[in-house]
């Protein structure tokens, strides 16, 4: 029997990077986290602490910080060109994985204008991109996957849950309405690494938000499929699409103990509910293309998706 080193990566994870370009006196501000994985000919690090062939953590922290002061751009462009330099650097690294959180900020309004250097932070949604550089075997070599994590969307009406099996333990009533929440975290891979970036994350996002509003939802199962497939069929440059939603309970509030009566059928003015935050159930899936071929180390390191 032999021991062997099995798969592996190192890198800097989650650099926090602010750039404020001033070039007038109205700013502009990113907000960026990234993080660095890099893939190679690392064995004798591991085995015998041989370091000839490690670019330190710190070095690719401050090739991060470096790369911000030429400018940023998109999310989706600065990871590319440090995919590219990363591999670029030494003929050892065969491959490298960037991903990026991007923060947003609005402008504070003073009187009714915004301020040209005040901000306020966005809410939880989170833009998201991860390129992934792989000499080491066959394809382009280079993946682009965009995405957003907590994307918390709401419908007060237009969704049933019914016709489930039941057993001894199944209490659950089924339903012909209800309120569908949950907080969208998704990922698309790109076919292409040269795209108007901005345009290409915006356009799916709002394919997203659109299906889900429009969709009269049986389930939460058929609300992510009709999300994903409406991505690929409005946007060609798009080869799949992954979602993890969690269900975000809204149960109809007991008001009998006050002689209220709290029900949808007939019901005016407030129905109330009981918003539960856990347990909850957790639908993950993904809707691709037939015809494109994977690309299972772009999704390396991703986690959150089955």
């Amino acid at each position: 029997m032999a021991i062997v080193l099995g798969p592996n990566q190192y890198g800097k994870a989650e650099v926090r990077v602010v750039a404020v370009d001033r070039a007038t006196p109205r700013h502009s501000l990113v907000d960026l986290n990234v993080s660095t994985s890099l893939r190679g000919d690392f064995t004798a690090a591991h085995t015998a602490g041989d370091n000839a062939h490690v670019l330190t953590t710190d070095t690719q922290k401050n090739t991060v910080l470096a790369f911000a002061r030429d400018g940023i751009g998109t999310p989706e462009s600065f990871a590319l060109r440090l995919a590219r330099h990363f591999t670029g650097a030494q003929e050892w690294i065969t491959g490298a994985r960037v991903a990026v959180e991007s923060y947003g900020w609005d402008r504070i309004a003073v009187g009714g204008q915004p301020h040209d250097h005040a901000f306020s932070r966005t809410g939880g949604e989170v833009r998201t991109a991860v390129v992934t550089a792989d000499s080491s075997g066959p394809g382009p070599g280079l993946h682009v996957l965009a995405g957003l994590t907590d994307l918390v969307v709401l419908k007060t009406t237009g969704s049933e849950f019914r016709g489930f099996p039941r057993d001894r333990y199944t209490t659950l009533p089924g339903t012909s309405d209800r309120i569908l929440a949950t907080a969208v975290t998704a990922r698309w891979r790109y076919t292409s690494t040269d795209l108007p970036w901005d345009d290409a994350f915006a356009g799916v996002r709002t394919t997203l938000l659109e299906t889900f509003a429009a969709t009269h939802s049986l389930a939460l199962q058929q609300t992510l499929y009709a999300m994903g497939e409406a991505v690929l069929e409005r946007h060609p440059q798009v080869a799949e699409v992954r979602m993890s939603m969690p269900n975000r309970h809204h149960f109809l509030a007991d008001l009998s103990a006050f002689g209220l009566d709290n029900h949808l059928e007939g019901q005016l003015g407030a129905v109330v509910y009981h918003a539960a935050d856990r347990p909850y159930g957790l639908i993950e899936g993904s809707v691709l293309r037939d015809d494109v071929p994977p690309a299972t180390v772009a999704w390396l390191g991703t986690p959150g998706f089955c």
